[in-house]
């Protein structure tokens, strides 16, 4: 483990449940501890958060948001107080302008000669005006930390000395204890078994899959096991029954209530966004099928174990599958690639790791 000597305070507009994990892990790195800003989402964004940490220290932020869409901004009351009471050596921030008080964090650190990093997914949008506040609020900080290569590379073409930028590839979990399944070189019952977990809302695009099983050959045709609860529960459900019977709804299963469901499966497939369950399905060894989503996917699904989907309609993923699902030595080889990947390069040990890299580069 890598160890820094410094008290670190973290900015986050909202903390997810899924980030839990990793500012715990973090915070064990911290020797002088690590406390956590930030506040609640708007009541439609759909995000489980927490304020769970056992390690790091919650500090709660009331968020005010401002419009929304392409126009959303955020202020978050309360910061300034934080820093004042937590003081820290370091503070790590998110690297998005959209959120007006974060420069006043940057400044108040810097006042007292105490450097600041951005954490976020890249520069993102093209619009000349936001873009050029985004140009001067990247240059006021001391480093980058980018979710993903691409990230580090739309950091780099904004003017971010490369020396300054680091890739901590998007981790929810531990790097896998236990070998993975070995699964036989034939499907159980002679029928493969497809797994897709998450929050039933239409941004997963589960009515996506839904489809491209009903197009499948019928020989091929997979028992659908949805892990999950939400919004669209009913909708899906109706959906499911119309066009695509062999799909079963389990609800919402968490922890270790999920190891029965990964051991069973043949392949996981989440059309839409998300990324919790995508390394979970990896560490137990299964091949995936993703949707391009935020471009961290590209850390995690590459040809050797498996498929990133640039067009998600019902057609493109029945093709996918097809293939998928008619070589299975190849569709196990891949699910011992998904293993490797999280054992060795994208887990919450790895991120922790660079996240320290990059606090001890700015306080020398």
């Amino acid at each position: 483990m890598s160890l820094v000597p410094a008290r670190v305070g973290l900015q986050q507009r909202v903390l997810p449940e899924y980030r839990i994990p990793f500012f715990d892990s973090l915070a064990t790195s911290c020797l002088q501890g690590l406390s956590v800003f930030a506040g609640n989402p708007r009541e439609d964004e759909a995000i489980e958060t927490s304020s769970k940490l056992t390690v790091a220290n919650y500090a709660p932020a009331r968020n005010l948001h401002l419009f929304s869409g392409r126009f959303y901004l955020n202020w978050q009351m309360g910061l300034l107080r934080w820093l004042r009471s937590w003081n820290p050596h370091v503070l790590i921030v998110e690297a998005n302008p959209r959120y007006l008080s974060t420069p006043l964090a940057v400044q108040w650190m810097h006042l007292r000669n105490r450097p600041v990093i951005g954490w976020g997914l890249g520069t993102g949008s093209t619009n000349p005006v936001e873009s050029l506040f985004r140009r001067r609020f990247l240059r006021s900080l001391d480093a980058v930390i980018a979710y993903s290569r691409a990230g580090a590379l739309q950091y780099i073409s904004a003017g971010i000395d490369p020396q300054k930028v680091f890739v901590a590839a998007n981790a929810a979990v531990k790097r896998p204890s236990n070998p993975p399944y070995a699964r036989p070189l034939q499907f159980k019952s002679g029928r493969p078994e497809i797994l897709f977990v998450g929050r039933l809302q239409d941004r997963k695009r589960l009515d996506v899959l839904l489809q491209a099983c009903a197009a499948l050959p019928t020989g091929i045709q997979p028992r659908l096991v949805v892990i999950g609860d939400g919004p669209e529960r009913a909708r899906l459900e109706s959906l499911a029954w119309g066009t695509y019977p062999n799909a079963e709804f389990i609800g919402a299963r968490y922890g270790q209530d999920l190891e029965p469901y990964y051991a069973s499966a043949d392949l996981f497939v989440l059309p839409g966004t998300g990324g919790l369950a995508v390394q979970q399905a990896m560490a137990h060894g299964l091949p995936v099928i993703v949707g391009v989503a935020d471009g961290t996917q590209g850390e995690l699904v590459r040809e050797e174990n498996g498929w990133v989907l640039p067009d998600p309609s019902p057609e493109n993923l029945a093709k996918v599958l097809k293939m998928a699902l008619e070589d299975i030595p190849r569709l196990r080889k891949m699910g011992q690639a998904s293993y490797r990947i999280v054992a060795e390069e994208v887990n919450l040990e790895t991120m922790v790791d660079t996240f320290a890299r990059a606090i001890r580069s700015v306080m020398k």
